[in-house]
């Protein structure tokens, strides 16, 4: 019966489509933000534990620590090593002119630990040299331009002239500023002079030792705050959720779709229902129970939603597929979970209004199909 009628028909698909889009395209930008605030976390792939001021909250508030306590940190049992990282924000200029407020990441002189792994052009071995640096992707085209990757362009980083040794494939940070690697000795002169100089202390369990159990010995043994990458990277998460507007923005918009989805499904059902009333009384008079007659029209509700939610989440994939090259776009894309849940939020708001318009149905006297 819903397919004869075309305007509504289509109506109701272009409608759960849109909120299909609007609620999973949301729901993945919103994940891939959060996912975002953790990335220089997420980028240390050796070191499994991470040592920090006891009040620190998230990666990006940084209070330095003395080198003693780097000292400290190597003397705890089952540490089986630890090296210093430094994350701060310097002003990259270009050769012409061109600048830029940049993170720089201050990685151990010896292991490199903290670099990340997936080189574009060059490779670590480059940053051994003096005066020699690693920049990303969105650092190397936003001040050599978009062409193909290449070292040996010169930087001036505070007071230092560097030169560009390898092009790294860092994961997007949550303000798409360019990231600058440098070993730590270089990295503090172009940081400047601090009396405090450490960031982070990076470290790795000896095999065998639970991290949990030696982010618990470290604390007590040094009465700083040490913490797994994983839960590090959640407390990250879980600040930026509880101190921003983030949450509240995306929530409203994602409200906003499902709104639209439950009132067009709704009132397009309960037209569809008052327009039939005399063929679902027809089939009340000739014997047919209100049970089949409420599951025919569910099951056309159910067929319209399948159709509406398979073109709005591959409107979605869509999007990301096409943004994907994009920098300013890097980290987002379509999670199966996000799917999962649109699916079952749009199942459940199109279920809803549609039993809500069959109750005419079932109240229905067949003696409708008599009257005029």
């Amino acid at each position: 019966m819903l397919t004869g009628d075309r305007p509504k028909y289509f109506g109701l698909v272009l409608a759960i489509a849109f909120s299909t889009f609007l609620m999973s395209h949301q729901m993945s930008i919103f994940v891939g933000l959060l996912d975002r605030t953790r990335s220089q976390i997420r980028d240390v792939q050796d070191a499994s534990v991470w040592v920090m001021d006891p009040k620190t909250q998230y990666v990006d508030e940084v209070r330095a620590l003395s080198f003693q306590d780097l000292y400290y940190v190597r003397g705890v049992e089952g540490v089986q090593w630890a090296v210093p990282l430094l994350k701060g924000v310097v002003r990259a200029k270009a050769a012409d002119g061109t600048f830029r407020n940049s993170i720089l990441m201050g990685v151990d002189d010896a292991s490199l630990t903290g670099l990340p792994q997936k080189f574009l052009a060059g490779d670590w071995r480059a940053l051994r040299n003096p005066k020699t640096v690693a920049i990303d992707r969105v650092g190397y085209e936003y001040f050599f331009g978009r062409r193909p990757y290449r070292t040996g362009q010169e930087l001036e980083l505070g007071p230092q002239v560097v030169r560009v040794g390898a092009v790294v494939d860092a994961s997007p940070p949550f303000v798409n500023l360019p990231v600058i690697y440098a070993r730590f000795s270089e990295a503090l002169d172009m940081a400047g002079p601090e009396p405090r100089q450490l960031s982070f202390i990076l470290c790795k369990a000896r095999p065998g030792v639970n991290e949990e159990d030696l982010c618990r010995r470290i604390n007590a043994a040094t009465g700083l705050k040490s913490l797994t990458s994983g839960a590090f990277g959640r407390d990250t998460i879980w600040y930026y959720i509880r101190n921003t507007g983030i949450p509240i923005n995306f929530g409203i918009t994602i409200s906003i779709a499902l709104l639209v989805g439950a009132l067009v499904s709704g009132q397009t059902f309960s037209l569809f229902i008052l327009e039939n009333m005399k063929y679902f009384g027809a089939l009340k008079a000739i014997g047919v129970t209100s049970a089949r007659i409420v599951g025919m029209i569910v099951m056309q509700a159910l067929i319209v939603l399948a159709i509406g939610y398979s073109v709005g989440i591959s409107l979605t994939a869509l999007f990301f597929e096409l943004t994907k090259d994009n920098l300013d776009l890097r980290g987002f894309r379509l999670l199966p979970e996000i799917m999962l849940l649109t699916g079952g939020l749009i199942f459940a708001v199109v279920l809803a209004a549609t039993i809500l318009s069959v109750r005419r149905v079932v109240v229905a006297d067949p003696a409708v199909v008599f009257r005029g």
